[in-house]
């Protein structure tokens, strides 16, 4: 398909502290006992996209990165790990790796992206549409969209008022209109070049920017250049390629100018009050209108359907519901055959008397539980050793942990070899890498890390 692929995969991340550390980069951050990566290079290869530069945050990160993706895609991919400086931002990183590339098309995915939807299908619509840039828009999650996330279990119940507004031709192929983040509580304007262009428009604000991009390389690599202050692909690059489909140069220095006299305003409020979506404007779309103006380019958008599954990980409570989805409903995500049970217990586990895994878990190889122990919804890692009487409820226990008995866990994540001593109470707590939770003491909502 004559596509590069840059998979952007950060380094360790402050939202996920502490899950995140200098040993577990956020792409090796185990999802459902899973490097969160290997669900986006999964799904490129089922795509048949195999030439790949994996950009990671931070030269230790990028190491640890590389030695996994070389022994577990060897003969499988062919990537290249590239180190950049931390904090670059998504734009920053694209314009870090500009010259390494040389394709015609260029797919950029987030590396915390876990979806069913196929990168090659928006490829082909990228393709098929000769576009300057294809969007992935998603339906957001039940839990919100993943950008506005909460980062600790006791904020669960605040959700910021923010979604994407997005406006769309009538096929819903062409991306008219963008805003995202705090412009969204702004008044929207559309200029009236682009509503005599197009006739037709729908307005959106349930859908979601999931990460994945198709651009043409030289427009993309114009754009880095002639605007090096842009940080964010998703803030600001696909909203200036969005902004400039009328110009004459879509970098933002071509002779036709958009005056601000001709805007059609619709207010924030106003479109509060519309539901999901809502048509304006009627009249017919002439698809080549776009195309037709000098040095124009097209900006087009790839809808999932509402069946697909598409979340970020880039928060402590979005890590938290993507380990519960796809050890649950989305469970054909995870890449294993699930029991009829709906349950994963590897073979070389150890089960104590009267103990209990049940439906929607995941117990990894070499794990020992004592006796009368209950598991719920929830993913333990390798080589874990349980005592006696311990309940886990809707938790994520990593690699190597130690839970003596009498502990009860609800709601959390238990990082690698971290030592719960009897009778430890954790509810909506994060349990750092290495940490020791004392006898009998009792936390609630709360972050603990090795100082």
């Amino acid at each position: 398909m004559d596509f590069q692929v840059v998979v952007l995969a950060g380094g360790t991340s402050e939202k996920l502290s502490p899950l995140v550390s200098k040993d577990v980069p956020k792409a090796l951050l185990p999802v459902a006992n899973r490097p969160l990566l290997s669900y986006a290079l999964d799904l490129l290869e089922a795509s048949d996209l195999k030439d790949l530069i994996v950009v990671v945050e931070g030269q230790e990160a990028a190491q640890l990165v590389g030695a996994w993706v070389s022994s577990a895609y060897l003969d499988r991919l062919r990537v290249e790990v590239v180190a950049v400086s931390e904090d670059l931002g998504s734009a920053g990183a694209l314009r870090a790796i500009s010259k390494r590339l040389t394709a015609n098309d260029i797919l950029v995915i987030s590396g915390d992206l876990v979806t069913d939807v196929l990168p090659g299908a928006v490829a082909a619509t990228h393709r098929r549409n000769g576009a300057a840039v294809t969007a992935l828009l998603c339906s957001v999650p039940v839990s919100g969209p993943s950008d506005s996330a909460s980062s600790s279990g006791k904020d669960k119940a605040k959700k910021p008022n923010r979604l994407n507004i997005v406006v769309l031709d009538k096929t819903k192929h062409f991306l008219l209109h963008i805003v995202s983040g705090t412009d969204v509580e702004k008044d929207v304007r559309v200029h009236k070049r682009k509503i005599q262009a197009v006739g037709q428009m729908e307005i959106r604000s349930d859908l979601m920017d999931a990460h994945l991009y198709a651009f043409k390389r030289t427009i993309l690599q114009d754009i880095l250049e002639q605007k090096e202050a842009y940080r964010s692909i998703r803030l600001e690059v696909l909203p200036h390629l969005v902004r400039s489909q009328l110009r004459s140069d879509p970098s933002g220095n071509g002779t036709t100018v958009e005056e601000t006299g001709n805007n059609a305003v619709l207010s924030s409020g106003n479109l509060q009050c519309l539901a999901q979506h809502r048509v304006i404007a009627p009249s017919a779309f002439n698809q080549d209108v776009l195309s037709r103006s000098r040095g124009g380019h097209r900006c087009c958008a790839y809808i999932a359907t509402k069946s697909k599954y598409c979340h970020r990980l880039n928060s402590i409570q979005s890590y938290c519901d993507i380990n519960r989805d796809v050890i649950g409903e989305a469970s054909h995500l995870s890449g294993y055959s699930f029991s009829a049970q709906n349950n994963i217990i590897h073979p070389s586990s150890v089960l104590g008397s009267k103990t209990t895994i049940g439906p929607h878990c995941i117990l990894a190889e070499g794990s020992q539980l004592g006796d009368k122990c209950s598991v719920k919804r929830s993913v333990i890692g390798r080589h874990c050793r349980i005592g006696s009487s311990v309940k886990i409820v809707n938790s994520v226990v990593m690699n190597h942990v130690v839970i003596e008995d009498g502990c009860h866990i609800q709601g959390s994540v238990v990082c690698n070899n971290v030592q719960l001593q009897e009778r430890a109470v954790l509810k909506d707590c994060q349990i750092g890498a290495g940490y020791i939770v004392t006898t009998g003491s009792e936390h609630k909502a709360e972050s603990l890390a090795r100082k």
